[in-house]
């Protein structure tokens, strides 16, 4: 089968074919050709930072517990009514301050009765020795009589003791709390949780570290930190800083095989008692990193759980990777990959890639800031 195309058809196709070669022409001669004979891509534009060492301050939070450094539940230590209640709910009482009262008319009968029968064996017994001088009366008697002395001695000192503690003083000064038992109740001796009691000013607060923190924690508590160091402050539930600094108290004895942790406690001034026993809040602990690499931390970029900068050479930049330290505020501390005196992009990093060519527009320097 023979094909046969038309003069016009012919003519038609190879001038189209011919303005195609000119226009062609035209775009390659317009643009720019690198080296390999590829069109050379304009300089982005971009901010640059000059890296420079510098002194850093920042805070490690952990999350704590107010506790009172003493704190006591109030049991009975006789059973009976309740008769007398000598304070109001939450009030703050001073050591040796009467609380409660326990049906105290019966433990003074039961002194009293207690004394009297002390003294009738006392009166005895000295009868008794007097006629066992004239080998008047038994030894046997005699002995008999100095164990009933005994016997009331021993009475008199049980009487006495729950007279006593039929009245419930407070053991050191402090906050009393919410009354469980109210006037005319039965209360059991050493079952019946009647309040609690615990001191307010100082109090302490408790964290956990890691162990791998024991080291630094014994040199800051071997330092004897004070009152007025600002090494450790508290970060309040309403995110307010408590304004008194406190010091490291003491460090647990163990580790924590469940978690690997140590707990360790500070102590608190607490003059206008804003810190409760059971508040929950952070222990900020400040660091100091001397002679360390801090750069915008809008020129960190991350790929694959690596971190990298683009770093500025001969108008050109290279992608590098760098290890970094934690954040502070809008700034990264740099552990290694940069020195000082290098340039870096800050504004413009999301347009780069390895070897662009770029154009300085201004610079983003500013100081380190802690946090």
């Amino acid at each position: 089968m023979k094909i046969f195309i038309s003069k016009y058809t012919y003519m038609k196709n190879k001038i189209y074919l011919f303005s195609l070669l000119i226009v062609s022409g035209f775009l390659i001669s317009g643009c720019g050709k690198s080296q390999g004979g590829f069109p050379q891509m304009p300089p982005t534009q971009v901010t640059a930072y000059t890296v420079k060492s510098g002194n850093a301050a920042y805070y490690d939070e952990y999350p704590a517990t107010v506790i009172a450094l003493n704190q006591v539940d109030l049991r009975p230590l006789v059973s009976g009514y309740l008769t007398d209640i000598y304070f109001k709910d939450g009030q703050h009482v001073t050591k040796g301050m009467k609380l409660y009262a326990i049906d105290q008319q019966q433990y003074k009968a039961a002194y009293d009765a207690a004394k009297a029968n002390l003294e009738r064996a006392k009166q005895d017994y000295a009868r008794y020795q007097d006629l066992a001088k004239n080998n008047a009366i038994a030894t046997q008697v005699v002995e008999h009589s100095l164990a009933d002395l005994k016997s009331a001695e021993s009475n008199l000192s049980m009487a006495e003791t729950n007279y006593r503690n039929s009245v419930i003083y407070a053991p050191f000064d402090g906050t009393i709390g919410i009354s469980q038992v109210k006037l005319g109740s039965a209360v059991i001796v050493g079952q019946t949780l009647m309040n609690t009691i615990s001191s307010n000013n100082p109090v302490v607060v408790d964290f956990a570290i890691d162990e791998k923190e024991i080291g630094h924690f014994t040199d800051l508590l071997n330092k004897k930190t004070n009152s007025k160091d600002s090494t450790f402050t508290l970060l309040l539930p309403d995110h307010t800083i408590y304004p008194y600094p406190g010091h490291l108290l003491l460090m647990d004895r163990a580790v924590d095989p469940a978690t690997g942790t140590l707990t360790a406690r500070l102590e608190f001034l607490n003059n206008k008692d804003l810190l409760k026993p059971g508040l929950t809040c952070n222990v900020r602990v400040l660091n100091y990193e001397n002679n360390t690499i801090l750069i915008p931390a809008e020129a960190v970029t991350v790929q694959m759980g690596e971190y990298f900068v683009y770093v500025i050479d001969s108008n050109k930049v290279s992608q590098r990777r760098i290890e970094v330290g934690r954040t502070i505020g809008n700034e990264t501390i740099v552990n290694d990959g940069l020195k000082a005196g290098e340039q870096i992009v800050t504004e413009g990093v999301q347009k780069l890639r390895d070897g662009s060519p770029v154009m300085l527009g201004s610079s983003s320097n500013q100081s380190s800031k802690s946090n």
